[in-house]
């Protein structure tokens, strides 16, 4: 019986030891990233413009690609880039690129990377989820309202996503 006390204690001892070397990561739900790209497309369609739409995880993973139906292949290539910038610095694209406009073209020649408007952080509260980027408008100032304006629709539900146990 002693001995089963003392290889319990151990056990216990050694899980509260290495209890730190896994971490728990925050990730945005297959519904939610759609969620963001479709409201963020559907923003600059009331606009008059064709976008697409891509939602990256916190290490930049695609979740989501959505183009509308005339918008070029291309701004799905440019709209991810964007989206990588965000998780890249931590901050919107258009924050970073007047904050770190010296390092522009050493930026843009890393692969995944574009230093252009368009990308947008999405946290809840202050947790980064991953982050979103708009390619298609005529300028990245309109693709960055149009998935800011996405976000704000998402409001509440970004609110409280951080505090769901659900996985």
């Amino acid at each position: 019986m002693k001995v089963q006390k003392i290889v319990l204690i151990l056990l216990l001892s050694a899980s509260a030891l290495f209890s730190a070397d896994v971490v728990k990561i925050e990730r945005m739900s297959m519904e939610l990233a759609t969620e963001v790209a479709k409201r963020s497309v559907e923003s600059c369609r009331k606009k008059g413009y064709w976008v697409s739409a891509v939602v990256v995880d916190r290490s930049a993973n695609v979740q989501v690609v959505l183009r509308d139906t005339h918008a070029a292949r291309f701004t799905m290539d440019i709209a991810e880039q964007k989206a990588n910038l965000v998780i890249m610095s931590g901050i919107n694209s258009s924050e970073f690129i007047s904050a770190r406009s010296d390092i522009r073209n050493e930026l843009n020649n890393i692969s995944g990377l574009i230093m252009m408007e368009g990308g947008v952080a999405v946290k809840s509260g202050d947790i980064l989820l991953g982050a979103v980027g708009v390619s298609g408008a005529p300028g990245g100032d309109i693709d960055a309202a149009c998935a800011n304006e996405a976000l704000k629709s998402l409001n509440e539900r970004l609110a409280f996503a951080a505090m769901s146990d659900d996985e």
